[in-house]
């Protein structure tokens, strides 16, 4: 061979054996000794800050110390004279170590290596890119201007796009920056969904959670393998995946029955900030399965001093959006009240709110609870703007309330003023069909326009989708003359003629509910009682 050859071969068997004392290091010291006994190029030094990063995370390390220090400067130096010659796998590698480093980005080396990056997009591979977008939205934001051109690349080169692992790293890193990409993710996503495992299954469906993407037919197709394929779910899939579909609201029966019985013989062993998240999803699914609702009813007793007060408070929230009532109810709100005890001040207005709302569903609200909330002091300190979240609070007040006036006998106040009992916020914009049918049905029943009332907002916090009167001989009566004690302001002074009812119609309009029972969903129950409390013949419309 020539000197020329055997030279170049010298030198390829020495750059082999630093790269393999490189990786074989164990401390930054072995590191840094490494750098003084050998004369290195940008791109080995470029690996030995790598191999340095990944040393500082993996035993825990503080990072100032390594980058203070003087050997590092002169790796650094290396690396910014010949940031060109760096190998492409290897510059998004030092782009990552430079950041969990905590190197300043404002830093003149740090922007000049960024730079390198951008010119070089085009001949990075697609999984570079997709790495290097994980690491960007990570580290700079959406309003990142090399993150922006990365996307770009992504959105122009999806068609090279293959393998599950990449579909799943980029819906949940980097999706939410661009929704074009998502778009083209979440068909990829499809084509490959007979191929992703539990945990990919997981990964993409938090991914569409936290976007609030509600892709339909990749949800559908996701549900059916994870039927159809996986017999066995981890805990932490079982939960995020109850969570997924409760904040998309999306129906599976099926999935809904395979998770709650996979998730029972957990039940035991879970934290209460499991419990917690579990009973709430299935609450905001509106699906109640009896075994695992008892099984966390029977945790929370068995557990209830590492219940904290706000997660017992949750719990009893979710229980009450079911409707549900453990089988031993006795002792489940004897604990509930003890831990309650005293404790009532301590907790936020508008979780307090909630949770005496919910044991007024229940029908477990005493005194001391109703006083608290309905007293002049509590509830003025609740916010008085028109946002969702103070509609929803003024409206459970309301609804307390109505249950201090109908359902505790023994209860002599304090009860909401006056100028309060009206502020519902605003009604439905538009009738639903099943609004519409129901006054098209009662036209023809009502003699004139008096005789009837259409969405009708009451003092009780619930709105009478129809109303009538009727004498005893079951015929209409004007509305008009007569005192209507459950609306703010009556319209008349005369008391019902002797033998005549008033009829309220209330419909159940939840197409996606697979169980149509109206004791089900609690606050269903409680308008329901309220309105025949109030002196109401209730009809229920469906």
């Amino acid at each position: 061979f020539s000197a020329e050859q055997r030279a170049e071969e010298g030198g390829d068997a020495e750059r082999r054996l630093i790269g393999e004392r490189i990786e074989a290091a164990a401390t930054p010291q072995e590191l840094f000794r490494l750098s003084e006994l050998h004369s290195l190029n940008s791109n080995q030094a470029s690996l030995l800050i790598a191999q340095l990063s990944r040393l500082a995370a993996e035993k825990h390390l503080e990072t100032e110390g390594i980058v203070q220090d003087e050997r590092f400067g002169q790796l650094f130096a290396i690396v910014d004279a010949q940031v060109s010659q760096v190998w492409n796998n290897t510059l998004v590698k030092l782009l990552r170590s430079l950041y969990a480093l905590g190197l300043d980005g404002g830093r003149r080396e740090v922007q000049s290596i960024e730079h390198e990056v951008l010119w070089r997009l085009r001949r990075l591979g697609f999984r570079q890119l997709a790495a290097l977008a994980e690491l960007l939205a990570l580290r700079q934001g959406k309003d990142s201007k090399l993150l922006g051109e990365v996307i770009r690349k992504l959105e122009l080169r999806w068609t090279e796009l293959e393998g599950t692992r990449t579909v799943v790293l980029l819906m949940a890193k980097v999706g939410h920056v661009s929704p074009a990409l998502m778009d083209r993710l979440e068909d990829k996503a499809l084509e490959l969904a007979e191929h992703f495992g539990p945990d990919d299954i997981r990964r993409i469906a938090l991914a569409l959670a936290y976007q609030n993407r509600r892709s339909v037919p990749l949800l559908r197709a996701l549900s059916y393998h994870l039927l159809q394929k996986h017999s066995e779910l981890g805990l932490a899939v079982l939960l995020d995946l109850i969570f997924a579909y409760g904040k998309l609201n999306f129906h599976q029966p099926q999935v809904f029955q395979k998770i709650a019985g996979e998730l029972q013989p957990h039940v035991a062993t879970m934290t209460p900030l499991e419990v917690t998240r579990c009973v709430r999803s299935f609450a905001l699914l509106k699906w109640l399965n009896l075994p695992l609702f008892e099984a966390i009813a029977q945790y929370t007793l068995d557990n209830c001093k590492e219940v904290s007060v706000p997660q017992l408070c949750s719990i009893i929230v979710s229980f009450a959006r079911l409707n549900f009532q453990p089988s031993a109810n006795e002792d489940f709100f004897s604990m509930v009240h003890e831990r309650l005890q005293g404790q009532l001040a301590s907790v936020e207005a508008p979780l307090l709110v909630a949770v005496v709302w919910a044991l007024c569903v229940l029908q477990q609200a005493g005194a001391p609870y109703l006083r608290h909330v309905l007293a002049p002091a509590f509830h003025a300190r609740l916010p008085g703007d028109s946002s969702p979240k103070a509609q929803s609070l003024r409206l459970k007040l309301l609804q307390i309330n109505a249950a201090a006036r109908l359902e505790s006998p023994g209860y002599a106040g304090p009860f909401l003023p006056a100028e309060l009992l009206g502020a519902q916020g605003p009604g439905a914009e538009k009738a639903t069909p099943l609004q519409s049918g129901l006054r098209e049905a009662l036209a023809g029943l009502l003699a004139g326009g008096d005789n009837g009332r259409f969405d009708v907002p009451t003092v009780y916090g619930w709105n009478i989708d129809a109303e009538m009167l009727l004498d005893r001989e079951n015929r209409p009566l004007p509305l008009t003359g007569f005192v209507a004690p459950h609306l703010l302001r009556s319209e008349g002074t005369s008391p019902l003629p002797p033998g005549a009812r008033r009829v309220a119609f209330l419909r159940w309009e939840f197409p996606s509910f697979s169980n149509r029972s109206k004791e089900l969903l609690g606050r269903c129950a409680m308008a329901r009682r309220h309105v025949q409390a109030a002196g109401f013949l209730l009809v229920d419309v469906s």
